[in-house]
């Protein structure tokens, strides 16, 4: 038995944190608010802990710079035959070295009785996944590859339809004739190929360096300290949930419905940016406001598995909001999906996907991934990324988005570095003002016809509120009036977009029209891309 137990802390997780005690129950916790702390390890568990994760960090280190060593040791002559043999035999003894450390790491977790009451814990929630045994796991922050599974996409869903993934929009494919398309595919197979390796070497890494594990195990303390506030604050629940794809994807769920605000009875499910992570994300606007709140990482980020292509990403998504539905007990009308950068892919997505779905916040996201990747790759590739985009990294929110029948808010950062084609001084180089165009011109094509389309960019431009104010009064424009058309046509003919109001107006009702729909869908925030949001800034879309 003591060996059993021995091994078993061996092969156990890494212990972080002890948010509260086992035996103390959440109701008494949530009263007290005592805080939890950090787990103590004994000496022998410590130095030998160090000694494994500073082998993990080489490990790492070597494996992202492996092709500049694998060149560097074949012009010195070292891989060869005769150079194998003693550099395996010294990799052996340090492997054996390592797995001898591991052992006494092993008899340093088992002489702590801290960790023995934890270890004993998770097998018993392995055996028996109670509500209980779960309450009792949740009290420890670890490894989250041990975590046990909470939900699955097949619990709702059926194999045989979802075992590909979810649906997304692909680009329409060029009608060629039989002969032209073998010569095309033939000459294009180079493209095909470097592409290919550009997207999932360093092009998957540069558009989410979130995923980077270097990145991540320097921003550690940081989201440790950060999902503690969850957890020991708002008394947040961390769950595992499988994609269709086999990724798991690790969640987080602030409950406030039994708070008795109106706004705790919706639930704001959060999509992060490229780097950003649900323990110190954009997770925590909702929460000040209020809300219920579920956030989740990406493929690849903190706890979840796998990489975050698009696919993955929108599998991703899918079961998060399945979980919502399905275990959480939320309708989808209850449901608002709020998303930072490049998490407008994901967001407009889960709307296109899910149309039922109340509306939707997207914050400092942009309209097409092509014009931003083309910033910051020489002109010469120009082909190159175009093909690498479209074909692996297609992040084509306005087209998602306009799928979408529901209520619509962009907030657009004013000093935006990021989604900017030229720099954040240039406010209409800013990739929201496309998406709020495209999103216009498609739900109001009489409103927004080349006029229209003049003085929401003249708008567009004022780079703070006074300007903004000033061009917004300069057209005279009438709110009550423009709601009562609005209203009056909704009122007459089927509410389905793209409406036709406007057809027969003049040009002055069209102008009004265009810039207060403009004001209605878009809120501007004066400041930079990375600047969290303030809860007093997030506002529910505008309704008609």
């Amino acid at each position: 038995m003591a060996g059993w137990m021995w091994l078993r802390c061996v092969l156990g997780p890494h212990l972080q944190r002890v948010h509260r005690s086992p035996d103390q129950s959440r109701l008494e916790d949530r009263a007290g608010r005592r805080q939890g702390w950090k787990y103590q390890p004994r000496s022998v568990e410590k130095h030998t802990d160090s000694i494994l994760g500073w082998a993990s960090a080489l490990w790492s280190l070597s494996y992202y710079s492996s092709p500049l060593l694998l060149c560097y040791l074949y012009r010195k002559g070292y891989i060869c035959s005769t150079k194998l043999v003693p550099v395996s035999q010294y990799v052996g003894t340090v492997l054996v070295c390592l797995l001898g450390v591991a052992c006494l790491r092993g008899w340093g977790r088992w002489k702590n009785s801290e960790y023995l009451q934890f270890i004993s814990i998770l097998e018993e929630t392995k055996k028996n996944h109670s509500p209980a045994n779960k309450n009792k796991l949740r009290c420890y922050d670890f490894d989250f590859s041990f975590w046990p599974v909470d939900f699955s996409w097949t619990e709702v869903s059926n194999p045989k339809q979802s075992k590909a993934g979810v649906s997304l929009l692909k680009p329409e494919p060029r009608i060629r004739g039989a002969a032209d398309g073998v010569l095309h595919s033939v000459r294009t197979l180079p493209c095909h190929i470097i592409s290919f390796l550009i997207a999932h070497s360093f092009g998957r890494r540069m558009l989410y360096p979130g995923s980077v594990g270097l990145l991540q195990k320097a921003l550690r303390p940081m989201l440790q300290q950060g999902q503690a506030k969850l957890i020991e604050e708002f008394d947040g629940q961390r769950n595992k949930l499988v994609a269709c794809d086999g990724n798991e994807i690790d969640t987080m769920f602030v409950d406030r419905r039994r708070d008795g605000g109106q706004d705790g009875q919706t639930l704001v499910i959060c999509c992060e940016g490229n780097a950003g992570f649900y323990e110190v994300g954009c997770m925590n606007t909702p929460l000040e406001g209020g809300y219920s709140v579920l956030g989740w990482n990406h493929p690849g980020f903190g706890g979840s598995t796998g990489v975050p292509f698009p696919q993955n990403e929108a599998n991703a998504m899918d079961v998060v909001i399945q979980y919502a539905i399905h275990k959480l007990g939320f309708q989808l009308s209850d449901i608002v999906i709020y998303a930072w950068s490049i998490g407008g892919f994901t967001a407009s997505w889960a709307v296109m996907s899910y149309p039922e779905i109340q509306s939707v916040v997207l914050d400092a996201s942009f309209d097409d991934l092509l014009p931003l990747a083309l910033k910051v790759m020489p002109d010469s590739w120009r082909p190159l990324v175009q093909h690498t985009v479209r074909q692996y990294m297609n992040l084509n929110n306005a087209e998602q988005l306009l799928k979408y029948q529901g209520p619509v808010l962009l907030i657009r950062r004013t000093r935006d570095e990021i989604i900017t084609t030229t720099g954040p001084e240039d406010i209409m180089s800013n990739r929201g003002n496309d998406l709020l165009l495209k999103l216009l011109q498609f739900r109001y094509p009489k409103i927004m016809t080349d006029e229209g389309v003049r003085v929401v960019r003249q708008w567009l431009g004022a780079s703070n509120y006074m300007e903004e104010e000033s061009v917004y009064s300069g057209y005279e424009v009438d709110d009550d009036w423009c709601v009562s058309v609005l209203q009056s046509y909704q009122a007459d003919r089927d509410v389905l977009f793209p409406w036709s109001v406007g057809e027969d107006m003049t040009l002055e009702g069209r102008r009004q029209l265009a810039l207060f729909l403009a004001r209605k869908y878009m809120r501007n925030f004066e400041t930079t891309h990375c600047t969290p949001l303030p809860a007093s800034e997030f506002h529910s879309p505008w309704r008609l």
